[in-house]
């Protein structure tokens, strides 16, 4: 007990001598002792149980807490080991002490983590600190890491892969009704902001100090002069004339608005991020032609991983609205990613298949969204990835009914932008007519991909008519245009014959065609047979499944007795 108080004495002078002390008075983490002196504090705080020990240890931290964020920007040293053990106090005996911790977290995220993620002893610290207080910080201070999920993803893309482990138990806390929206874009964007960062790091040096901070502190002036040079001499934002120095010793093109929402710490809503820009262009152009780093590839590897997370929570725990929102991006970019084929294939099929996955649990969906789905089916020629969206969206326009029964007029409207994707396509192969550059070894990549969307798209406009029999004779029309036109794909007439045939025989057209799950006006879904009933009532599906298309005498040797229940 002795050495006990001994200890805690000696702890104390410290404490007290560093905050008086002149020598560190402008830069309290120069004292290589401080750090020790606060954690065993804190320590002996918890051990003692002692109120009286908080309230002497308390008034000294917050001292040493102000002073050192004061110091920040002029200090050589690093604070976030520090000023992460003071936090840590004041989130345990903020209670006894009176003392709220919400403004002394947002302080470190904005003055010290955004100045030093890049340090890694910092940032497994931090990501140590945050996994340990996960539950009070989600309980006490909700809004703090959505806040600040930009930071967060800046210390992941640096850190890569050695970090994920951690930073994915953290990464759920970063999800919020007001952060869920903007967090998408920052997500597929991870690669270009680690290629923002790296050209950071070689125009402007070490990423641990001021580099980014002084970088986003002149925005608006270099903004200004870039605005001011374009005026006065013609020349263009971004531009660099013959006798300029090479594009690493610029300032990292400053004024790409771009690269400064990917660089930005807090979460200030979803912008709108313009790839169009010459700047983003080139550089990714010229990361894409030079050897990837480690880092950029770690980056790449993690998103898909990431967006595995995220879509899981959102089917889980977000409301339809906020998923509602989020569709209409996920069709925005999922042609718009960083141009690694292995990527932009791992991110494209997540969207893909969430996508699909929201249309299930809220068909309804497809009618609300019938602007963006109708814009997004007359860009299937654009290239190959809005080909692939357009197909993934005529299945679930087929499959979900437009929306449903009550949705008739949107049924309609998306009815009518499927005649005319099917007309336009039968009327030429258009097909990759904007990519000049393609050879023509793509031609028959090209001749598959046509026929999986005509494929798609009569589907979907069989299926669509079945769901809204008041679009039958429209797409007995359309159906019978494929199946006699000379597309030397026979499957696609062939599927149109077929779905005609089926519309001759309602039953078995509801059965394979119609709604698959119970909906408006169906008991029951179609097609599913209740073996319970089979001894009292006609099934009429039965042959159909049976036979399972099969040409010729029925393949079976069974009778419906051995299958039914006898009463």
């Amino acid at each position: 007990m002795v050495d006990r108080g001994k200890d805690r004495d000696f702890h104390l002078r410290t404490l007290s001598s560093s905050a008086r002390d002149s020598n560190f008075a402008n830069d309290p983490a120069s004292d290589p002792s401080l750090l020790n002196s606060v954690k065993r504090l804190h320590d002996l705080c918890k051990a003692e149980k002692s109120d009286d020990l908080v309230a002497r240890v308390y008034p000294q931290l917050n001292k040493i807490f102000q002073r050192s964020v004061a110091s920040i920007s002029q200090s050589q040293t690093s604070n976030g080991l520090l000023l992460l053990a003071i936090i840590q106090f004041f989130l345990d005996f903020g209670d006894v002490v009176l003392h709220d911790a919400d403004p002394s977290l947002r302080t470190f995220f904005r003055s010290c983590l955004s100045r030093e993620f890049a340090d890694p002893v910092v940032a497994e610290a931090t990501l140590d600190f945050l996994n340990m207080n996960k539950k009070k910080l989600l309980t006490s201070f909700p809004t703090l890491l959505p806040q600040f999920f930009p930071l967060m993803l800046k210390l992941i893309a640096w850190h890569g892969e050695k970090l994920e482990k951690q930073f994915l138990r953290v990464f759920p806390a970063l999800i919020s009704p007001g952060s869920f929206l903007p967090l998408f874009p920052s997500l597929v964007d991870l690669p270009i902001l680690l290629v923002a960062l790296e050209k950071v790091e070689r125009s402007s040096g070490s990423l641990v100090g001021s580099g980014i901070a002084s970088l986003q502190k002149s925005t608006a002036p270099e903004m200004l002069l870039a605005l001011m040079d374009e005026a006065y001499t013609g020349s263009t934002i971004g531009d660099g004339g013959a006798d300029s120095e090479s594009e690493d010793s610029n300032t990292m093109a400053v004024a790409d608005s771009v690269f400064l929402e990917l660089l930005k710490d807090e979460n200030d809503g979803l912008a709108e991020r313009h790839w169009i820009s010459p700047a983003v262009a080139a550089t990714l152009q010229a990361a894409m032609n030079s050897a990837q780093s480690d880092r950029l590839k770690e980056a790449s590897n993690m998103t898909p991983r990431l967006l595995d997370v995220y879509f899981a929570i959102a089917l889980r725990n977000v409301n339809d609205s906020l998923i509602c929102a989020l569709i209409p991006l996920l069709m925005a970019r999922n042609s718009t990613l960083f141009p690694d084929k292995v990527f932009s294939y791992e991110v494209q099929k997540r969207i893909l298949e969430f996508m699909l996955a929201a249309f299930h649990r809220s068909p309804h969906f497809v009618a609300l969204l019938k602007k963006p789905i109708i814009d997004r089916l007359g860009e299937a020629y654009d290239n190959p990835a809005k080909t692939e969206l357009a197909l993934q969206l005529c299945w679930a326009i087929g499959e979900h009914g437009g929306g449903g029964e009550s949705y008739k007029e949107a049924a309609r409207e998306l009815f009518e932008s499927l005649e005319l994707l099917l007309y336009e396509n039968l009327s030429s192969s258009r097909l990759g007519l904007r990519e000049p550059a393609l050879s023509s070894g793509n031609a028959t990549f090209r001749k598959s991909l046509q026929s999986r969307l005509l494929c798609f798209v009569v589907t979907a406009i069989a299926k669509l008519a079945t769901h809204h029999r008041e679009l039958l004779p429209r797409a007995r029309v359309s159906l019978g245009k494929v199946a006699r036109s000379r597309i030397s794909d026979v499957r696609v007439s062939r599927r149109a014959r077929d779905y005609l045939g089926l519309m001759h025989e309602p039953a078995i057209c509801l059965s394979v065609l119609g709604p698959s799950r119970p909906s408006h006006g169906y008991m029951k879904n179609p097609g599913t047979v209740n073996w319970s009933e089979g001894a009292t009532k006609m099934i009429s599906h039965i042959p159909f499944y049976i036979l399972g298309e099969q040409e010729g005498p029925p393949f079976h040797d069974f009778s419906f007795l051995d299958v039914l229940s006898e009463r």
